[in-house]
This record gives C-alpha cells, structure tokens and sequence, in this order.
C-alpha cells in the first residue's frame, strides 16, 4: 500500500489519544511506521483502551495535559515538530453536554481555538485533520441524507459546540491560511462509530457487550431509532488519506469539509443492534426499554459523495461486520487469560482490514 511509505517517519501530533478514536488510530499510525506523539487527559473511563492495552510503549512521546492549555499546547509542537496533526480531543458526549454544558463548550470550542492558534506558530506543518462529528447538521428528522454544504445547528450543547468549531475552522482557514506554503487543514465528520474499547458511558453497543457477556438485562431508551453503523477504522482509513491529500496538496483542492459515513444500507435500529450482539455473544439476557431523559435524533445519515470521488473512499464493512468484530473484540478482552494479548488480538483486526483495502482497491 503506498500509505505505508507515505506515514513511514512522519512525525504526527495526535491529540485525544487516550480516547477511544485516539486509541485505535494511535495504533493504526504506529503500524503504517509513523512517529506518533500523544496529547490529552488521562482516560476518563475505567476500563478504557488505551491503559488496558499499553498503548503508551507505541508512542514516541506521551504528553498528559489539556487541549485547553494554549501555552503547553504550542510548547509541545515547537519541540516535536510534526508535520502533521490529528485534533481528536474532545468532550465526545452528548448526554454529557446535558450535564456539564460549560465545560463542554470550553473543551470542543476553545480546544479547537487552540489548536487552530498553534498550527499557526508551527511552521513544520503540512496538514491538519479536525475531527468534528456527524452530528453537526440542523437535523430536523427528515430522513434525509446530509452532504457538507448542508446547514450546520445543534438541537444540544455536545453537536452545537462541534458546529462552533466547524464555522470556526472555516474562519482560520479563511483567515491565516490563504498562503500556498501554509498547513492545509481540513475538517472531518463522521458518527456512530464502534469498535473495541470503547467503554464510554451510554454507548449502545459497549452497554450490550457488558450486559451480554454478563447475562444482566440491557436496558435501551429509543429501540426503534435508526443508526447508520460503521466500525471505528473505516472513517479513520479516511481520515488518513485525506491527510494524505493535503500533505501535498499545493493546489488547496482538499481542504474544508469531509464527511466519512457509511452506506444507508448499514442503517439498523438500536433494538435490531441488540439483538444481532445478543445472538453473537449467545446470552439469553432480555432487552427491556429505559425512559428517554434528553433529546436524541431518531435518524441520522451522511452522503459521503464528495470523499469517495475525491479520495475513493467508501466503508467496506456492513453493519453486521462491524458489529461482529466488536463484540468479538469485547468478547476476547473479557476472557482474563487472553487479556494481555488484546493489543495483537487489534493489530490482526487492523491487518485484515488493511488487506481489504487493497482487495477493493483503496
């Protein structure tokens, strides 16, 4: 695969690696021979991914500190160098934006604010990718298919702040980036992705997996609320091509906006996700349904157009795939004798999907 070569002793700068997204893509740069630097918080969850699997002995450097800290975050990018960066630090929560609602903002807004100033004091840099989420339309439920130059909104605080730093990344690029010698920097949206590892609380998928496995109850709160499907590494494959592009896109053809979702056709509802994961992981536990406390959209999709005429870029995995292989993971992880050996139990899905990639050409 020519991504090999081309992330071969690239010095990345990836916020958020102790996350959940940040976990797996730690892992994937590390395997295409990158020099992966971390930036963020401790884990929040116990047990997380990234303490559970070692994923620190991957890293070249580990820095523990917040996205919100302007001085240290352009303290860190004078002494690495890279010249690219992952900005996956986040608040990543919807139900958690009900909560802490401040904090949130503070966190998605102002940590993407900060990102933005220090790619600006950072002159190794060629490309910088954004992550923002699926859910920054102006979702009115309508069933439809959402291409980027859709309208942004927010019916929450979580997809509000997203959509902030969206119009925000727009401004900079607008703004301070207009030289051709600049860092090219693109935003990218993608949503309800799973995989193992992902212990993050109210995580459908993560909450059948425990319940399951432990024959308890699993209880749901919209069972006919219909989600596109995809597994963790597919967007980011993307996210990396895309990077790609921009590292040597003099021309400025891919920077702005990019959605990474997956076919309609891997549209399920939650109650159908629960019972596939029940008859993976063969429990005999009931799916009962909870009250529904906030607001949360009955459907969801992105047209993807752009990134697969641009890029070639499609999920190549349905629904049931991605969701096997993360039961699988979680059921693999939970077996305590097999525990150490998680990190090449995901380094094997890695490989087989990357051996699909040049299957279908990607």
């Amino acid at each position: 695969m020519k991504r090999n070569n081309f992330w071969k002793n690239k010095t990345v700068l990836l916020t958020g690696h102790t996350g959940f997204k940040g976990s797996w893509l730690t892992l994937i740069l590390n395997n295409l021979g990158a020099k992966v630097i971390g930036y963020a918080l401790n884990p929040i969850s116990k047990p997380n991914f990234f303490d559970g699997s070692n994923l620190s002995q991957f890293l070249k450097k580990d820095y523990r500190a917040n996205i919100k800290d302007l001085k240290k975050l352009k303290s860190v990018l004078g002494k690495i160098k890279p010249s690219i960066v992952f900005h996956l630090a986040a608040q990543s929560s919807v139900l958690v934006g009900y909560k802490y609602p401040k904090e949130t903002i503070e966190t998605n807004v102002i940590g993407t604010v900060n990102m933005l100033e220090a790619i600006r004091s950072c002159n190794t840099l060629k490309s910088a990718i954004i992550v923002t989420t699926d859910k920054v339309y102006l979702n009115l439920e309508r069933k439809i298919k959402f291409k980027e130059t859709a309208a942004l909104g927010g019916h929450d605080i979580y997809s509000s702040s997203k959509a902030a730093c969206e119009i925000l990344t727009e401004s900079y690029i607008k703004s301070f980036y207009s030289k051709l010698n600049n860092c090219k920097i693109a935003t990218v949206r993608s949503g309800n992705c799973i995989g193992g590892g992902d212990w993050t609380k109210d995580r459908i998928v993560k909450d059948c997996a425990e319940a399951f496995l432990e024959n308890k109850n699993l209880f749901i709160r919209i069972p006919n609320a219909s989600r596109p499907w995809q597994h963790v590494m597919e967007p980011l494959f993307g996210y990396l091509k895309l990077a790609e592009k921009l590292y040597y896109d003099n021309k400025r053809k891919y920077i702005g906006s990019w959605n990474f979702g997956p076919n309609i056709k891997n549209n399920l509802k939650v109650l159908e996700v629960a019972k596939y994961g029940r008859k993976i992981l063969k429990s005999k536990s009931k799916i009962l349904k909870t009250k529904q406390i906030f607001y949360e959209s009955q459907h969801l999709s992105l047209d993807s157009s752009k990134a697969f005429k641009f890029l070639k870029w499609k999920t190549i995995l349905n629904a049931k795939q991605a969701l096997k292989l993360t039961f699988e993971w979680h059921k693999f992880y939970n077996n305590r004798s097999l525990r150490y050996q998680i990190v090449n139990f995901t380094t094997d899905q890695i490989n087989n999907y990357k051996k699909k990639l040049v299957m279908f050409n990607f």
